[in-house]
């Protein structure tokens, strides 16, 4: 497979492939990067198939540590850097032949390779998992966005997202694919044509009031299920937000909406099937998948008469209270309706009457009685799916991506 980056710096090497916040790099200056590094592995000792943990922030040094290691073979392995030293310290001793916490330089030759992604899970169902991705996954998953969202040659994709979580780090990839810039910066840029954000950010953005960049043709919103709720109030704003849906090993999205659809996560991307199980799990295959799938994703959905995914929630997460199931993402978005509610957080609690009592945990934007929202909720939702608590909390425990910690709930 020819490597992306050398492709791109031969068709645009004056294009600037990469803006971070210590500088700006061409596709030519990016490549000589990328080798520099690739060289530097190799002096190191590192050999194609070994995996390499890149423990740096989100700058220059880090994307030509990654391109480095897809260059000379070796498996790329992004390390969130927000994790404490016990939870790093099991990662790296999982999988890591060799720890890049500083620039490489210095390097000599390479053998050119090809290299692999491996990514983490994002933990919300227990602890991170290796999730190893190849060349061909990122290139299906590339293509099969630039059809959903449409390609334009001069476009500037904002990632303001961890270069660890697979949302992020295909920022930076399919920039390579397609030859265009990435930005890396926070979600406030107002210079950028796309960018990928988690529902987390955007909703910041539309608290603050802030008006969509004048040259975005569109939010990838991702990471994390966004309530109808959220993407009502974008669409209203002016922000033209294309819901999704993806999992480390579907290489980030295997499905995107259309700008303003309130209702689904969209269609599969071209070449990805995307099915539900009697038991209503979602099934996700095709090029773009880790393995190629049927990946059994743990997600709860259904498809809509014309074929566009609607996530229900996940199975883990079901509540059983009384005998009667109880998704604890059908009840978060009717507290989400709530004006005074910003966040929403369902899980069960142990109850000796019931086996498990439905509990809401909310933060508030403003004033309102628990006795209120249980009304609220009363007038929507059948009587056995009403919290028999709320609880009211200055935050909601979140991963990287903006994904609800559940367990870290009760």
């Amino acid at each position: 497979m020819e490597p992306w980056l050398e492709r791109a710096a031969g068709l645009r090497p004056e294009r600037v492939a990469l803006e971070a916040p210590d500088g700006t790099r061409t596709y030519t200056e990016l490549l000589a990067g990328a080798r520099r590094a690739a060289g530097a592995l190799a002096v190191h000792g590192v050999r194609p198939g070994d995996r390499v943990a890149i423990t740096l922030p989100p700058r220059i040094a880090f994307a030509e540590a990654l391109h480095g290691c897809l260059l000379m073979g070796a498996a790329a392995m992004p390390v969130d850097l927000r994790l404490a030293d016990r939870e790093r310290a099991a990662v790296l001793g999982q999988a890591a032949d060799l720890v890049v916490d500083a620039p490489l330089e210095g390097g000599g030759p390479f053998e050119p390779g090809e290299g692999t992604l491996v990514v983490h899970t994002s933990g919300t169902t227990g602890a991170p998992r290796p999730v190893e991705l190849t060349l061909g996954n990122v290139l299906a998953n590339a293509l099969g966005t630039a059809v959903a969202l449409g390609l334009d040659r001069e476009q500037r994709w904002l990632c303001p997202l961890p270069l660890s979580h697979v949302g992020g780090l295909m920022v930076l990839l399919r920039s390579a694919v397609y030859g265009t810039t990435a930005v890396l910066g926070p979600p406030d840029r107002d210079d950028v044509t796309l960018a990928s954000l988690v529902p987390t950010m955007l909703s910041r953005l539309l608290d603050a009031g802030a008006p969509p960049p004048p040259r975005l043709r569109a939010v990838l919103l991702g990471g994390a299920p966004a309530d109808r709720t959220l993407l009502a109030r974008a669409r209203d704003a002016g922000w033209p937000v294309a819901p999704s849906y993806g999992l480390t090993q579907t290489c980030s999205a295997a499905t995107i909406g259309e700008t303003g659809d309130v209702a689904t996560c969209g269609r599969a991307l071209p070449g990805v099937t995307v099915a539900v199980a009697s038991d209503g799990e979602i099934l996700v295959a095709g090029p773009s998948v880790a393995g190629g799938g049927p990946l059994a994703t743990g997600d709860l959905g259904r498809l809509d008469a014309r074929g566009r995914l609607v996530v229900t929630g996940r199975k883990t997460d079901t509540i059983v209270s009384g005998g009667e199931n109880v998704a604890p993402a059908e009840v978060e978005a009717v507290l989400l309706e709530h004006p005074a509610v910003a966040e929403a957080g369902v899980f069960a609690r142990p109850h000796p009457e019931w086996g498990e009592a439905v509990t809401a945990r909310v933060v508030l934007r403003s004033s309102v009685t628990e006795g209120e929202l249980r009304e609220w909720a009363g007038e929507r939702l059948a009587r056995y799916k009403v919290p028999k608590t709320i609880e009211v909390a200055e935050a909601l425990p979140r991963t990287a991506s903006g994904k609800l910690l559940r367990r870290e709930l009760a």
